[in-house]
């Protein structure tokens, strides 16, 4: 990844940053940006979230006339910010999205069910929208939710890939056996995972793929993706982490020194953005903290590969004196096919200290399950959360929002 092609292109993106954005215009104004060299990239300064949410159209680099999409983040990790996507850049993102479905064996002729929102500013829908087109494929816009009319369209139409929230697969899996439906006789061979991990650490299938797995046999693919980065890291037919678009993004993995990590170590995601024209990002650190695979995968592509989310650093929770990530917490309750909702909320204390509440359905309570539940958070947490139990109706309401665009599995009060 070291070679002057690259170095190339980062510096043209920074150029060009520079020359059009008022927030890098002063972000890089005491450093020295002619002749740079690596050493000279590794020493600019990072741009944080903070500095685009404080700051969001000083990193606005076209006219607003030119600006052809609005499109924010989710907000799952602090305020919701604004990418400006100009026609160029919407070109940029469907290459991303065809060649990350093809990475997964998807081709023209395929049909794609979507089960995520394409409004409500979501670049992630819209991603897979121009995606499909240019592969020269087929889609079914259904959007979240509804397992009844997600089904309905997969007898009918008989999509090929599913795109959806794993989480989400569970509940059609649970309305196919409901129903009468065999999920294994249907079209679907594949399901493209957005929103949540299907890997553990070591890349083998977590408890929520394995729980897929236990009843319908279809390929899962993991995908990790940012509106900011709006390029996507996506899984091979290998399964040995998401491959990095190299003409779209310029990866650094770094510890908390700010040194890159080695070969299948961990680090957070560092990226800048190249090729874009709207919003570009330089050395944007995005709080997320995976592995870095620099070996050659086995299906024989060069390109280096992240690991799951291993955790965000700004939802680190510090409960009775034990550091727990959100992943840690997921575990338990989707391995245990009893539970089909819950939702996790972090608070303070009038001291300060982080608080854990589980909502969990009410007709998990009494049952034996809810030992078992406390035994692993004992074991696996080491400390144990307060519990609440809702109607199963309203939890699902609390987790599947209508104005949201994944599942609300956790909150931080």
């Amino acid at each position: 990844m070291e070679n002057s092609k690259v170095l190339e292109q980062v510096i043209e993106t920074i150029h060009y940053a520079v020359a059009h954005a008022p927030f890098y215009r002063k972000h890089f104004s005491k450093n020295s940006l002619e002749h740079l060299n690596w050493e000279g990239f590794r020493a600019l300064p990072f741009t944080t979230k903070e500095d685009l949410s404080q700051n969001n159209r000083d990193f606005l680099c076209v006219p607003p006339a030119q600006v052809a999409e609005y499109v924010t983040t989710s907000g799952t990790s602090g305020k919701p910010v604004t990418i400006y996507l100009t026609k160029k850049d919407l070109v940029r993102l469907a290459k991303n999205e065809k060649e990350s479905f093809e990475l997964t064996g998807a081709k023209a002729g395929d049909l794609f069910q979507l089960m995520t929102t394409i409004d409500k500013q979501f670049m992630a829908g819209l991603a897979y929208y121009l995606g499909v087109q240019e592969l020269n494929a087929g889609m079914i816009r259904i959007g979240p939710g509804v397992p009844a009319l997600q089904w309905n369209s997969i007898l009918e139409n008989k999509p090929t890939i599913l795109i959806a929230v794993p989480s989400f697969l569970v509940n059609l899996i649970d309305y196919a056996k409901q129903n009468g439906i065999d999920v294994n006789q249907t079209s679907v061979r594949s399901a493209i995972c957005i929103g949540e991990p299907i890997r553990e650490d070591d890349l083998s299938e977590n408890v929520l793929a394995k729980r897929i797995h236990a009843d319908w046999n279809i390929e899962l693919f993991s995908t990790y993706a940012s509106t900011e980065m709006g390029a996507a890291f996506t899984e091979c037919t290998a399964h040995q982490g998401g491959h990095l678009n190299e003409d779209l993004i310029y990866l650094e993995v770094l510890d908390d020194e700010g040194n890159e990590v080695a070969h299948g170590e961990k680090g957070e995601i560092v990226v800048s953005t190249l090729n874009t024209e709207g919003t570009p990002l330089i050395r944007y650190k995005t709080g997320d903290v995976a592995r870095i695979y620099r070996e050659t995968c086995s299906c024989g592509r060069t390109s280096p590969r992240v690991g799951p989310i291993l955790g965000r650093k700004n939802q680190m929770i510090k409960f009775k004196g034990t550091t727990i990530f959100p992943p840690s917490i997921y575990e338990i309750f989707d391995s245990r096919s009893e539970i089909t909702c819950y939702k996790i909320e972090v608070a303070k204390d009038y001291l300060g200290h982080d608080t854990i509440t589980i909502l969990l359905e009410n007709r998990i309570e009494h049952s034996p399950v809810m030992f078992k539940i406390i035994e692993d958070c004992k074991a696996k947490l080491r400390v144990v959360p307060h519990f609440v139990f809702l109607e199963t109706d309203y939890l699902r309401s609390q987790v599947f929002k209508n104005h949201m665009r994944k599942p609300e599995k956790i909150v931080f009060k």
